[in-house]
């Protein structure tokens, strides 16, 4: 501000200015608002050419006003820069207007926009040194304030640019500096360019009042008016200085805010302690001379007891005492609009002697106020990245938090509150270092319409901040949406484990492949791999990927592996597929890095989810197959309004065919195996009679996961470690549950809440192509040791048992019988085998032989207990006798102890 005292020099330089800017503004505003009027002279003539050839056209922005994030009938956010609530002419007290006009522009319905008397006042007093004045007319005030939220909307970030031949360097410049220097010029006040100011501030103002009328203009005014800090318009500051409508305010408090603004964040009355820092040029000013003698001396007596130190700088505008200065404000508004007849003297004193009372009622703004903050969250992230809501990222931000539009959120109270609570109830926000191996402990949960790809519901357990002090020093606090990538939500995502097996599994469909097919699924080393995009991937070393729990694996089917999220089951299914096709699957279902890269599929461990990839994609990529093959992208803007009521676009995210229905309902179908009795997602199942899908994940024993879906919704829980650590979830507990088992409870109670709402269809029956059992050929093992014949078998698809030995001259661990025989078999039926118990033997086929040679035979062949059973006298018997029979038959393989009967024909019988 300028100083109080000029010296003659200073004055007669302000003159001369003044009068070479502005050559002489009386004549100016004369000919410009009353041409009636005779203006005659160079001069005259010549600033009347200065100011006509100044740009006229001044279009009114549309009011920045706070863009409002609704989850049904409910405000989930408010964002703003200005809080404003834009009213009609009727929704504002008459007494506001009679205190505005009074006080700031008492001629308004006068005037042709531009206050002569005011005017020409304030720039003599100003010229020659007096106390500086403002004498704008409120249609110059509204000038003001248009250009001023101008300068807010289009302030752009400066890059810096480097001199060229033919260009000059460019300084770079942030876009609060860009702001500041477009907003002084807008106000500027001293100097030259204040005179200049001024003039095209008249200029736009007559011709405002050719385009609008008076009631337009001065409501215009109370709309866009600052009334301190982000509070702007009359109606916000009704409500947030008295918790009323401007429609209500009463005399009193039309006069403070009336009188506020003149300087909004000295006359505050929000700030108990003050508003104004020692030091402040505002605490050297006298006061309004306007005010009568009383008052006047009252305000004068409170600034000699803070010159004498008996109150402080601060408490001439704080709570401590009455707001004083801001008192003397409104006593300057109620003596102007006493002396304009607006009230009477009674009602003069009656709100003189009122004390200041506000009654503050804070407007929340941003994500950390929400009811849902991590969906909130990701909603401003989403407006952040689309093209929908501007080309760049400032107009983005403009449409955030200027805009003034309506959002509706696809949110869905029921989802997410049952979320919340049992977030709230099993996942704690941190643990204790010491006990916890100082886990980073997180989880998420979230729920897709699978129809749709709507957002439902996103809970963590986490609360939420951005303040990055905060965020660093607790890790109960985070602005990190877990369930999101790094764009939305400023995750990298998580190892999604094996709930990746389901693209490997769609592979396999996809190329006709049957859920029971047999494949050796035994613990091994991995096998090498195929892939056509990125060349093959080669085992080199040989090593092994282990199973969960240490199991040793079994030979199965894509079905059985399915259900008991067989590691080795999936390698061996990928083995016999492509890598290549397999990274189109995932791609085709819109799944990508939490970084957002494409998934190669380069080696081994990604076949079983070694890959970072964001929750709400995991669940969108299994919403797929729940929803018959249509991929329908997450979405959670359902709607946007803009101010005045017009329909603006949403992002665009439209659903596509992804699957086969074909291929989605068999997949379902193996999904469906996981949920039942005996699957390793059963704990999940919400067993409300919903049929459900479903897939477990579980990464290196620190990262869980826990995905379900019915025909309708799609619910993804993750549980770990979220700061990429890898402190185990097994044998730690917390609220009752092991933290690796915490992902159970956690999707059920949510899959359960989203089923009452939405409810849930029968899956499609599987494609009988993909059911088949295929015939293999059989190996006939007979003779060869239990393990090499159990090897054989295993790898020719079959799976194995061995039953009780036989009698068999084979002994130990030699196969004497296979059940059933080599030949042909259904692929992985079952094969029993009979090891040989080494007793057993052929019982000689002795018949026609003499009795002697049969029972030398049967002696050499081991059968040692034999005798004569039937024996028919035969004169045409053989000396010696003949056998005629033998029990057991000769060629049956019996225990060398069984006894054997010979039946015999003889001369004489013994």
């Amino acid at each position: 501000m300028p100083e109080n005292k000029r010296t003659a020099s200073g004055a007669l330089g302000g003159i001369v200015g003044l009068v070479g800017l502005s050559a002489v503004a009386g004549l100016l505003v004369t000919a410009a608002v009353t041409p009636a009027i005779a203006v005659s002279g160079a001069a005259a003539s010549s600033a009347i050419t200065i100011f006509d050839n100044m740009p006229s056209y001044l279009q009114p922005d549309e009011l920045m006003q706070p863009t409002t994030l609704m989850a049904g009938d409910q405000v989930l956010a408010k964002f703003y820069d200005q809080n404003r609530s834009p009213v009609t002419f009727d929704q504002v007290n008459p007494v506001m207007y009679d205190a505005i006009l009074s006080s700031e522009d008492p001629r308004y319905y006068q005037h042709g926009g531009v206050d002569l008397i005011g005017t020409t006042r304030a720039l003599l007093s100003n010229a020659s040194g007096g106390e500086t004045q403002g004498g704008s007319s409120i249609s110059q005030q509204y000038v003001k304030n248009v250009l001023v939220q101008r300068c807010e909307r289009d302030a752009r970030a400066i890059p810096a640019v480097e001199a060229t031949d033919s260009t000059p360097a460019v300084e770079a410049k942030s876009r609060d500096e860009v702001l500041q220097a477009c907003a002084l010029e807008a106000i500027q006040s001293d100097g030259a360019a204040g005179y200049q100011r001024k003039l095209q501030e008249m200029r736009y103002a007559v011709q405002l009042e050719k385009e609008y009328t008076k009631d337009q203009i001065l409501l215009g005014y109370l709309n866009i008016a600052n009334f301190g800090g982000t509070t702007y318009g009359i109606d916000a500051a009704a409500r947030y200085y008295f918790n009323t409508p401007a429609a209500n305010l009463t005399v009193g408090q039309s006069a403070i805010l009336a009188g506020m603004v003149q300087n909004p964040n000295r006359f505050r009355i929000d700030l108990p302690t003050g508003s104004i820092s020692d030091g402040e040029t505002a605490y050297n000013k006298a006061p309004d001379g306007s005010i009568d003698d009383v008052d006047q001396g009252t305000i004068q007596a409170l600034y000699t007891l803070r010159d004498n130190g008996e109150i402080t700088q601060d408490q001439l505008v704080a709570a401590a005492d009455g707001y004083s200065e801001t008192k003397g404000r409104q006593l300057y508004v109620l003596s102007r609009m006493e002396a304009d007849g607006k009230i009477t003297h009674e009602q003069y004193v009656s709100f003189a002697i009122e004390p200041i009372t506000p009654a503050i009622t804070p407007t929340t703004q941003g994500c950390a106020a929400s009811a849902a903050p991590y969906f909130c969250q990701y909603v401003v992230s989403t407006i952040l990245n689309s093209p929908a809501f501007g080309e760049g990222t400032d107009d983005r931000v403009n449409a955030l938090r200027q805009d003034g539009l309506t959002i509706q959120t696809t949110l869905d109270w029921n989802v997410q509150n049952a979320a919340q609570e049992t977030m709230s109830e099993n996942a704690p926000t941190n643990l204790d270092p010491a006990r916890y191996d100082n886990l980073k402990f997180g989880a998420t949960a979230v729920s897709l319409e699978a129809k749709t790809g709507r957002l439902l519901a996103l809970a963590q357990n986490t609360k939420f901040t951005q303040d990055p002090t905060l965020a660093d020093s607790d890790p109960s606090y985070s602005s990190i949406v877990f369930a999101g990538d790094s764009d939305n939500g400023g995750s990298i995502g998580f190892s999604a484990g094996s709930t990746f097996k389901l693209f490997t599994l769609i592979d396999w469909l996809e190329k006709g492949h049957s859920l029971n097919e047999t494949l050796n699924g035994r613990l091994q080393p991995v096998p090498n791999m195929k892939n056509s995009c990125q060349g093959p991937w080669v085992n080199t070393t040989k090593y092994t990927i282990n199973n969960f729990n240490e199991s040793r694996g079994y030979v199965g089917t894509p079905m059985m592996f399915t259900r008991d999220s067989l590691n080795t089951g999936y390698l061996a299914m990928a083995a016999e597929l492509d890598l290549c096709d397999i990274a189109n699957v995932v791609k085709k279902m819109g799944v990508k890095t939490g970084d957002g890269k494409e998934i190669l599929m380069a080696n081994a461990n990604e076949v079983i989810g070694s890959d970072n990839i964001s929750p709400i994609a995991m669940a969108g990529a299994f919403s797929t197959v729940a929803n018959g093959g249509t991929r329908c992208p997450a979405k959670v803007i359902d709607k946007v309004t803009a101010a005045d009521g017009s329909e603006r676009p949403i992002p665009d995210q439209q659903c596509e065919t992804a699957l086969t229905p074909e291929i989605a309902a068999t997949a379902a179908y193996a999904l469906q195996g996981v949920m039942q009795g005996g699957g390793t997602g059963s704990q999940a199942n919400p067993g409300d009679g919903t049929p459900v899908l479903g897939k477990t994940g579980t990464h290196e024993a620190h990262e869980t996961w826990m995905i379900e879906s019915s025909t309708n919704v799609t619910t993804a829980v993750w549980v770990g470690n979220w700061d990429g650590g890898t402190v185990s979830l097994f044998q730690k507990f917390a609220n009752g549950l092991q933290l690796s088992d915490m992902r159970y409870r956690l999707a059920r109670d949510v899959q359960r809440a989203a089923d009452d709402v939405y409810g849930g269809d029968r899956f499609p029956d599987p494609a009988s192509n993909l059911l088949r059992t295929q015939q293999r050929d059989l190996p006939n093992v007979v003779g060869q040791s239990i393990d090499s014949a159990t090897s054989t078998l295993q790898n020719a698809g079959f799976r194995v048992t061995v039953g009780d030995p036989i009698d068999s001259e084979l002994g130990g661990d030699r196969v004497a019988a296979q059940n059933p025989g080599g030949g042909s078999a259904p692929a992985g039926s079952q094969i029993t085998l009979s090891p040989g118990n080494g007793k057993g033997g052929t019982v000689p086929d002795v018949i026609g032989r003499s009795i002697n040679a049969a029972q030398n035979d049967l002696k050499n062949a081991g059968f040692t207990n034999f005798s004569i059973g039937d024996c028919k006298k035969s004169d045409k018997a053989p000396d010696g006798g003949q056998v005629t029979a033998s029990n057991p038959a000769g060629g049956t393989a019996a225990n060398k102890d069984t006894p054997v009967v010979l039946n015999v024909s003889a001369k004489d019988c013994p």
